[in-house]
């Protein structure tokens, strides 16, 4: 880290002489969505310096780094970034590549909600009752019929790998359609949710919720009459997001937050993580029960209100708690 000082801006405020140097290596989507040009001079003003990382040249000539954000695919990448840690041990690299794979499967992720205990918090979290098909979509029908899993049906890659496909879904309303699928794959049972999902981003210790509008939910007459399969909406967009309208607010109600403290607190653990974001869903007719439905490493972040702020704060507050770690 850096010694503050003050310097100012082309605009004459004053800003904090550079003490953390942030080195990133983003797509260019990611970038441009992530790097905005406020959140970069509220950094600035903050004395953090965001350096792009050039993947084509050997990481270890390159930085001085503090601290290196990353979300690149691929075992060329994982295995850079994990000798780099080796070898580097005082930079600080969010977050570790085996962990971030971890959750670039959408079976293994949920996995570590299945087992919590949140007893002793209001409400009940849990997965979506879900299976993993891997080969074979003729064999698909008989498959769910034997694990027992209820239609309607949503279907999501089993990998997320980047491209435009990994984040194809579809809602299945009948059996015939289940052969018409393509393997690997999970399949996770329909829960409605009254066509609202939260988005709860994780920033280090910081929960941020946001509503978004989601499917609405499927009556017993389309379950009966629907046949085919259709493409599941993305959520993810700002535009699609709920807050602020006129909703229901048995719907609307945030989940509890000593409940989403709790959840977060443990997949932070069970993750090894500090950048992602729970797709959660409350089942609709109820208050207290919530379905984790989807883990996102690194998501969004700006779609996310005051992300700017939030995230300076948390470069700022883990770098201190890595230095105070370093000199005791």
């Amino acid at each position: 880290m850096r010694l503050k000082g003050e310097n100012f801006d082309a605009e004459g405020e004053k800003e904090e002489e550079q003490k953390l140097v942030v080195g990133y290596a983003l797509t260019l989507k990611k970038k441009n969505s992530f790097l905005q040009p406020e959140f970069e001079r509220l950094a600035r003003k903050k004395g953090i310096s965001f350096v792009a990382i050039d993947v084509n040249r050997p990481l270890s000539e390159q930085g001085p780094f503090d601290i290196i954000l990353h979300k690149l695919l691929g075992k060329e990448w994982s295995d850079i970034i994990e000798d780099y840690r080796q070898t580097h041990p005082e930079v600080a690299i969010i977050d570790p590549p085996d962990a971030i794979q971890h959750v670039y499967n959408r079976h293994s992720m949920l996995q570590n909600v299945v087992n919590l205990n949140l007893s002793d918090f209001p409400g009940r979290v849990d997965v979506p009752r879900q299976m993993v098909i891997m080969k074979d979509p003729l064999s698909i029908p008989d498959e769910v019929a034997k694990a027992g899993l209820k239609l309607p049906l949503v279907a999501k890659p089993l990998l997320v790998d980047g491209s435009a496909k990994s984040h194809e879904l579809f809602l299945l309303y009948d059996w015939s359609s289940l052969s018409e699928l393509e393997p690997p794959l999970v399949l996770q049972e329909f829960v409605n949710h009254g066509g609202i999902l939260f988005k709860i981003y994780i920033i280090g210790d910081t929960i941020k919720v946001v509503r978004r509008f989601s499917l609405p939910n499927v009556t017993k007459c389309q379950r009966a009459k629907v046949p085919g399969i259709f493409p599941f909406p993305r959520v993810s967009s700002a535009a699609a997001s709920a807050d602020g309208a006129d909703l229901d607010p048995h719907i609307a109600e945030h989940p509890p937050l000593p409940l989403l403290e709790r959840l977060s607190k443990e997949l932070r653990q069970r993750l090894g993580l500090r950048l992602f974001n729970i797709d959660m869903i409350r089942e609709h007719g109820t208050r207290d029960i919530f379905y984790v439905i989807d883990i996102n490493y690194f998501p969004g972040y700006g779609k996310m209100p005051d992300y700017e702020v939030i995230f300076t704060d948390f470069l700022l507050t883990f770098m201190k708690s890595k230095y105070r770690k370093l000199v005791n």
